[in-house]
């Protein structure tokens, strides 16, 4: 078996088609199309065929220098689906080590770990979400079957809503003594909103072995479409004397959408949704949070959890998921587990050394 480019508009069809043949329709959530296709700007994209002609393995192989100089030069691969073959797999991997030039590979990202990728290694009977992964049980031991080990392991969270704002205390007298402001986010005003996310995004998780800083047009690229989904009480950050310290952004859950149009977000879908919105409030997705580093510890974000739990629960939310938080990240997941959450999915990157 051999990879072989994706050249034609057929052969990109077949790329976003393949997990969806592949894998479970309740429990996968694809990508939106256009996602991929922006990443086909900086990716090449492989498909695996069988002798029939029909695809049975796909993967991008790329590089980043921001991510190089973080943890040393790597061959990056994202968007890896494959039949459960060892021979799909070595001829994706193989395509791989072609680019590699000798680097370590890592994966699968699309196009970085703060971005999209990883591999669940457990929780498999419970459906995926937006902005994180969904695989079947045999992918992990398909990886390491082939010299790969893990990185950066992780779990998603889930807790139920209903009661949870009462997990968070704080100390109102602070509010007016420290001089703490919390803002919310705005569907009109939210391009001009994420710059002041960025920078604490970005001073908050530099720490974090895997983050690179994300540039303002990456973050433009991830957030498009948010402002006309945005629940606002759901995006907020505390101002100290008018500077932001902290932040927290949870979304809607929109993957029974996704579900259904099979990752297409055309425009005549992103119509559908904005006039359907209203049925996914059901669920929420928390995407990121954080404290700016000379503010950590100060229990800034258990004041901003307890204003985001109680709109979750004035909403008549019932489930928030969390992505993945690596499991020596102890103060994210003590917020969680004082909630009463609960590990949702296993989670991991992979690296296998370079030839």
């Amino acid at each position: 078996m051999k990879a072989v480019p994706v050249a034609s508009r057929a052969d990109l069809r077949d790329f976003l088609d393949l997990p969806l043949r592949l894998h479970p329709r309740d429990r996968y959530v694809p990508l939106p199309a256009s996602v991929i296709a922006a990443h086909r700007r900086s990716a090449e994209l492989y498909l695996v065929r069988d002798a029939a002609g029909r695809a049975i393995g796909r993967t991008g192989v790329h590089r980043d220098a921001a991510f190089d100089a973080k943890v040393g030069p790597r061959q990056l691969f994202g968007h890896t689906e494959f039949a459960d073959d060892d021979a799909v797999f070595a001829a994706l991997m193989d395509v791989v080590v072609a680019r590699s030039g000798g680097r370590a590979l890592f994966g699968p990202v699309g196009l970085l770990p703060n971005q999209t990728g990883g591999v669940i290694t457990g929780g498999h009977a419970d459906r995926g979400f937006v902005d994180s992964a969904w695989n079947p049980d045999y992918y992990p031991a398909m990886y390491e079957r082939h010299g790969f080990t893990r990185r950066f392991e992780a779990d998603t969270w889930i807790v139920d809503v209903p009661g949870s704002a009462a997990a968070f205390t704080f100390d109102d007298s602070r509010v007016t003594a420290e001089r703490l402001e919390i803002r919310h986010g705005s569907r009109r005003r939210l391009r001009d909103q994420l710059p002041i996310l960025r920078d604490m995004l970005n001073a908050s998780f530099a720490q974090l072995g895997y983050y690179t800083p994300i540039s303002a047009t990456q973050l433009a690229e991830q957030t498009d479409g948010l402002s006309f989904l945005l629940d606002e009480g759901l995006l907020l950050w505390l101002e100290k004397a008018g500077r932001p310290v902290a932040f927290v952004v949870a979304v809607p859950d929109i993957s029974a959408f996704l579900m259904t149009v099979r990752g297409r977000l055309g425009i005549v879908n992103q119509l559908r949704l904005l006039a359907t919105r209203s049925r996914y409030r059901r669920d929420a997705v928390l995407v990121v949070k954080g404290t700016v580093p000379d503010e950590q510890g100060r229990g800034y974000l258990t004041l901003l959890a307890r204003e985001v739990h109680r709109n979750l629960e004035a909403g008549g939310y019932q489930a928030l998921r969390s992505t993945f938080v690596e499991r020596g990240n102890a103060a994210s997941t003590a917020q969680y587990r004082r909630a009463g959450g609960r590990p949702l999915h296993g989670y991991t990157f992979y690296e296998r050394t370079g030839a």
